[in-house]
């Protein structure tokens, strides 16, 4: 090792407990998705952590959901593309939920809303940026901080797309596995909401002059989960039902939830068609159906490009004791889809390894917040001095 790199690594190594001080201090603001405030105060909380270690920091406020922010690193070398470091500063947990559930540590895991997803990567994050910052960075580096991957990235998408177009690489901090591995394959999601109407009529006394919204969406929902083709890597649920006026009217409007998944850009044309002709057409003579609204993560799939970045990091972990660390597929969806699609080598679960995400038993191993930074530190400089 440089003696930079030796400098690095023994840095971090001295990390451990302002780590998980961080830490304990995100876990307790409440970020959910919609929540903008909450969002916002995480951002800002590590943006007041990185310019006191005098790292600038880039703002993209927005005017409904949190903002994004990117700490830029300059570093050196003639080839100006950056590594992007990425994570998201939303959970999926009510407001409310950093005070029932506060931030507690047992043995070598520490709970609470967000620890692993993705709390504990942000942390990892921005110590991986100091230590760079402190003794040299190889090579430009961003470290970008989204709003809202949660419910698929509505505002941050086009920043994610923009920073990591032409990048040389984007690691994104989703919680490592169990197992320790890497993520090497993800599923893309699209989620919609579908509207149907009817027309309203009293059950008793006018029962035939009605068209209920909920009997043609039933019928939808059984086409829509006759979708699923386990074989083929595609599944579809139909996760939230609203509907009906009273027990005594015919239902005039029906609203449902879809998740659809699947594996690759070309499997998701198919489904996607097939999803939207089930949402469209008519199932009762008199109703009508509109999809409200429709989010979207694409696939992460791993090219040689991406798969010979995680031999890097593997190769590089095992020198630092942690051995047999490979990659896997995960049936979630994350913005590494979005960088990967762009062509951008991407390694996605660099994160601290954590488990039970969006549950209340979320946890994360606090013995891996070092190691994994000073891995991704590793894979950094390597890929910089490249």
């Amino acid at each position: 090792m440089s003696e930079a790199t030796t400098a690095i690594i023994e840095h971090l190594g001295r990390q451990h407990e302002a780590m998980v001080a961080l830490l304990a201090e995100l876990v307790g603001i409440d970020s959910g998705s919609y929540n903008k405030r909450g969002v916002d105060a995480v951002e800002a909380r590590l943006r007041v952590w990185l310019e006191a270690e005098g790292i600038a920091c880039e703002l993209f406020p927005h005017p409904e959901f949190g903002g994004c922010m990117a700490a830029r690193l300059p570093g050196a070398g003639g080839d100006r593309r950056p590594v992007v470091l990425m994570g998201h500063c939303d959970t999926v947990f009510p407001d409310g939920t950093a005070a029932q559930r506060p931030f507690r540590i047992a043995g070598d895991k520490a709970f609470g809303p967000g620890v692993c997803d993705m709390k504990a990567g942000l942390v990892m994050n921005s110590f991986v940026l100091a230590a760079l910052h402190r003794f040299g960075a190889p090579c430009p580096l961003t470290g970008l901080y989204t709003a809202d991957e949660e419910i698929a990235s509505p505002s941050s998408r086009p920043i994610i797309e923009a920073e990591a177009r032409g990048a040389r690489a984007v690691f994104n901090a989703e919680p490592g596995r169990p197992s320790g591995n890497l993520v090497s394959r993800r599923k893309g999601a699209a989620f919609l909401e579908l509207e149907v109407t009817g027309r309203a009529a009293h059950s008793g006394a006018a029962h035939a002059q009605g068209v209920s919204a909920i009997e043609a969406m039933a019928r939808k929902i059984q086409r829509l989960h006759r979708l699923t083709d386990y074989d083929l890597g595609t599944t579809v649920n139909v996760g939230l039902v609203q509907g009906g006026q009273s027990v005594n009217t015919v239902a005039p409007r029906a609203t449902a939830g879809i998740d659809v998944r699947f594996p690759t850009l070309n499997v998701m044309e198919k489904i996607l068609g097939e999803v939207r002709e089930i949402c469209n057409c008519c199932e009762l003579p008199g109703s009508e159906s509109r999809i409200l609204r429709e989010g979207r993560f694409l696939p992460l799939e791993q090219d040689e490009a991406s798969r010979a970045l995680l031999d890097t990091y593997a190769r590089l972990a095992a020198g630092l004791g942690m051995t047999g660390i490979g990659g896997e597929p995960t049936g979630g969806s994350a913005d590494s889809g979005f960088t990967a699609a762009l062509g951008t080598p991407t390694l996605c679960g660099t994160g601290p390894v954590g488990g039970n995400a969006h549950t209340d038993d979320e946890w994360c191993r606090i013995d891996t917040l070092v190691p994994r930074a000073q891995a991704l530190a590793l894979t950094v400089l390597e890929l910089g001095a490249a």
